[in-house]
């Protein structure tokens, strides 16, 4: 058993929020609309996930951190998402997000766009992830479906994830067009929230698409570094850029700030049905870009084996 806490958030309502996105987005976007929509069936293109939604029990889940890879990897850092879900008491939860790949399975260190639906008593889990390497044949980036190899429902080192009990229901659409401003989408809206909530913690999760345009993503090596890594600039000369195209499906976990537990604000990977995905930075076509997002405040936060000794570096 991992050390867990746990923090209530504030949840403002969804009308609320519709406000507030609007707002903050049409700063750094040409072309903002924001409303409660029910949630699309995301059984469907180009989910394809395992349920029909996010709604239910909404909640934010950090596991390990940052600080479990850099300066130098702790490979004792190995976690499953069906033992996550019991921890958090939520078994058979449906959990969405942003992680290291399992190592311990592949054999290589890559990036992760975890899918699960995790076992209950009435049913076993659903895998659906997907995870991102360097294609060892010729350098570029390499996409696959993790179930279609492996069985397991590992992880190492740090996720950031968006758990819910998969259901349809009401959520905020987010649909955002032609880039003015600096930040990316997520960036955007997590600035947003922490301007008008201040020191009342907000956390969101869900998924969107980017379907126009090409953004900058990062994958790490299929090697963990043998020398320490200790500032953002060893990182990113560690870490491969890849710019890839939409249509991308993206998976957010933001908070708004933290109340003291180490966490990391923002965090999102993605996946594609063409064979690309890593780790989300910025669009490269502010021109072009648009964005279609499906998104909920969550309720609780649930903070899982987070690092003793900690730092800074490495966490856009």
């Amino acid at each position: 058993m991992s050390s867990v806490e746990k923090f209530s958030f504030h949840v403002p309502s969804l009308e609320e929020l519709v406000g507030v996105l609007q707002n903050g987005l049409k700063n750094n976007f040409a072309d903002v609309q924001v409303s409660v929509v029910d949630c699309p069936d995301l059984t469907k293109e180009p989910y394809t996930y395992p349920v029909k939604g996010i709604c239910g029990k909404p909640r934010i889940i950090e596991v390990g951190g940052v600080p479990y890879l850099l300066p130098l990897v702790n490979k004792k850092k190995v976690y499953d998402m069906n033992i996550i879900a019991k921890e958090i008491e939520f078994p058979g939860a449906f959990i969405l997000g942003a992680g290291a790949a399992p190592f311990q399975t592949l054999g290589i260190n890559a990036e992760f766009m975890p899918v699960v639906q995790t076992k209950s008593d009435h049913k076993p889990a659903v895998n659906g992830s997907y995870y991102a390497q360097i294609n060892p044949e010729d350098g570029g980036c390499l996409l696959e479906k993790y179930s279609k190899k492996y069985n397991d429902f590992g992880f190492a080192l740090l996720a950031n994830l968006f758990a819910s009990e998969g259901q349809s229901g009401k959520v905020i659409e987010v649909k955002a067009k032609g880039r003015t401003g600096e930040y990316n989408f997520v960036t955007c809206m997590r600035k947003t929230l922490e301007k008008h909530y201040g020191d009342k913690p907000v956390g969101m999760g869900g998924t969107f698409v980017i379907q126009n345009g090409k953004v900058k993503v990062h994958i790490m090596p299929p090697e963990f570094s043998s020398c320490p890594l200790t500032s953002d600039e060893d990182v990113n000369n560690w870490l491969h850029f890849f710019e890839i195209k939409a249509p991308l499906v993206c998976q957010p976990v933001f908070v708004s700030r933290d109340p003291g537990f180490d966490l990391r604000l923002e965090h999102t990977h993605c996946f594609s049905h063409h064979g690309e995905g890593g780790h989300y930075h910025y669009d490269t076509t502010p021109d072009t870009v648009e964005y279609l997002g499906y998104f909920l405040p969550a309720e609780v936060l649930y903070r899982i084996d987070k690092p003793k000794e900690t730092h800074t570096f490495g966490r856009d």
